[in-house]
């Protein structure tokens, strides 16, 4: 498998840190259709807030361009990476852009390798692959968190490449391809590889990260049975996860988990699994909407008792995490709607948004006035922002960390 130049498609969290990541040893070229984001990383400028994307492209200019042509010009490998969302009338992914992608590709009259990293249903790349029989296509899972995207490269848990099993060559190259992404490893202990079929590969990424939504669901609920009952939940927390086979990680209570990844890929598994029989998976994702409504209604009736008219709550930060800068799904927003179906009197601290209002709330842009106009300040997780008007504060942060 000879490589010498490395098309990456799509320079959201996923294609960027693949792109970084290449960009160290080969001739790496970001494909994008937003000319915006295009010009800012041709200018050395980050639209991701993230210090390990920061510090390689100091390290070296990544090359970004809009023209598919030039992009496809004597490519060898091509990572997609592009947007795959969930399509809630159809119940699955749109795979639309992964489809455009591949027409390009066959129109540039180029046969390189083609790696998808972007989340797909089950069987989504075996139907690439008939569609388009010329293509060696092989889907290899991420398994980056948002803020590590590079760092989790650079020490993943384990590598997964899905090959077409009806052909041999195809698990040879799918071996190489794992060592490519294995060559860029730090990790002390040396990082398992699995190859596998596509099929396999792409259930690998559904499963896990509906586990993880299983998982902070759990917690959750843990939190919503012990602020109902008035029990320290930190202690309780604790005392599950001293119990080896639980564990004390990923177990920091939410106002529900959200992102792009945790609800799009639980309900599609969900879809996935139709006539077979399942509870947990359906019940994973409606724990999360329950979880929300909970926080909504347990914030209301903070309000009702007040039994002051003018009592107004303040929302710090729309993000789904902490110093994040993005705020697509986060469970917040949420919140947000939930309260104000309810009428209750809100603000918005969100420095992200240059507007005046947001969905018809107020948004003020300076903090200090930001606290001292809310009766009650509503944050997803603990900032240190927030340190000296903690008596306000209503958060379920037990461990004041993602």
């Amino acid at each position: 498998m000879h490589i010498n130049k490395i098309t990456v498609v799509g320079l959201g969290y996923v294609g960027l840190a693949q792109a970084l990541l290449f960009n160290e040893d080969y001739n790496v070229v970001g494909y994008d259709t937003d000319t915006k984001v295009v010009a800012s990383l041709n200018r050395g400028i980050l639209h991701i807030k993230d210090e390990d994307f920061a510090r390689a492209l100091a390290r070296k200019k990544l090359m970004a361009t809009s023209d598919i042509t030039y992009a496809f010009q004597n490519s060898d490998l091509v990572i997609i990476a592009t947007p795959t969302h969930f399509n809630e009338e159809k119940q699955t992914f749109d795979l639309s852009s992964i489809d455009e992608t591949l027409q390009k590709i066959i129109a540039s009259n180029r046969s390189p390798l083609v790696i998808i990293k972007s989340t797909v249903n089950v069987g989504a790349t075996r139907y690439f692959m008939e569609k388009y029989p010329s293509l060696k296509i092989f889907f290899v899972p991420e398994f980056l968190r948002e803020g590590h995207a590079l760092f989790d490269n650079y020490y993943p848990a384990r590598i997964i490449v899905g090959y077409d099993k009806n052909d041999t060559n195809h698990r040879q190259i799918a071996i190489q391809i794992a060592n490519l992404f294995k060559k860029y490893t730090k990790s002390i202990d040396d990082v398992p590889l699995l190859i596998t079929g596509t099929l396999e590969a792409e259930a690998i990424k559904l499963f896990a990260n509906s586990y993880l939504a299983l998982r902070v669901s759990f917690f959750n609920e843990i939190d919503t049975f012990a602020l109902s009952k008035d029990l320290e939940v930190k202690d309780i927390i604790e005392g599950v996860g001293l119990d080896s086979r639980i564990g004390t990680h990923y177990n920091n209570p939410s106002f529900g988990y959200g992102g792009y990844c945790l609800p799009k890929d639980s309900k599609q598994l969900k879809a996935q699994f139709n006539l077979i029989p399942e509870e947990l998976i359906s019940a994973t994702v409606n724990a999360n909407s329950v979880r929300k409504e909970f926080i909504a209604n347990y914030i209301a009736d903070i309000v009702k008792k007040s039994n002051n008219k003018d009592y107004v709550v303040g929302i710090y930060r729309l993000t789904m995490k902490k110093d994040a800068d993005n705020m697509r799904f986060s469970s917040i927003i949420d919140v947000v709607r939930l309260l104000k179906e309810q009428n209750i009197k809100m603000i918005i601290y969100e420095p992200l948004l240059n507007e005046t209002t947001y969905q018809g709330i107020t948004l003020i842009n300076n903090l200090e006035t930001f606290k001292k106009e809310s009766s009650l300040i509503v944050t997803n997780r603990m900032h240190s922002d927030l340190k000296d008007v903690t008596n306000k504060v209503f958060t379920r942060d037990v461990y004041y960390r993602d």
